[in-house]
């Protein structure tokens, strides 16, 4: 790998093998997410990613833009066609703030940050550079997500969140984490459900 510099030490990838599986790995999660979840335009997905976990680095330790790109890619070509939307974490340093398309949450409460590949994250970066009218948010709920690494997306899901067991284990040499989440059952024992919304949010 060749170090440059961009908002302090990123990482080069000389093998543009690696780049080009970890793009196919994102496309295929997007799309067994997109079944097992039974996603719907509109709805949005939280993606937490450490692009040093992906090259079996520990998480933030070896920021790689190109990487960050490459996952962007591939996740957005299965879900935009959808009308799905992408929310983006920011890494620690920006207490995991969210960039998200304003379309997507057009009344969110919008703070001022943009993130960097080191102060943010380079998914997150990548994220901010391909939205049309990117904004960053504290807080989101979203419908369902993709933790990339173990950056802990939990914070930003809807209740009730539910484990979705994906064929697509890693994403490179991440682990990949994958949920939905549905409506809460409230009530006693007088209440009634409806039970098909065990498997989701309704769709109308």
């Amino acid at each position: 790998m060749g170090i440059v510099v961009m908002a302090g030490i990123t990482y080069e990838i000389d093998d543009k093998a690696i780049v080009e599986q970890i793009r196919n790995d994102a496309m295929n999660a997007a799309k067994e997410l997109v079944e097992k979840a039974r996603l719907t335009a509109g709805q949005i997905v939280v993606i937490g990613c450490s692009t040093s976990s992906t090259l079996g680095n520990d998480i933030g330790s070896h920021s790689v833009p190109e990487v960050g790109k490459a996952i962007f890619e591939g996740l957005s070509s299965v879900f935009k066609p959808l009308g799905i939307n992408i929310a983006a974490q920011c890494c620690e340093h920006l207490n995991r703030a969210i960039i998200v398309e304003h379309a997507a949450v057009p009344n969110a409460e919008i703070v001022n940050v943009v993130p960097q590949p080191k102060a943010g994250g380079s998914f997150a970066t990548a994220c901010y550079s391909a939205f049309e009218h990117p904004i960053a948010i504290e807080h989101i709920k979203a419908d369902a997500g993709l933790d990339i690494g173990g950056t802990l997306i939990g914070m930003h899901l809807k209740e009730v969140a539910v484990p979705v067991h994906m064929q697509q284990t890693h994403i490179g040499k991440a682990i990949l984490i994958a949920a939905r989440t549905r409506p809460k059952f409230i009530g006693g024992e007088r209440a009634h459900y409806d039970e098909s919304l065990k498997d989701g949010y309704p769709k109308f």
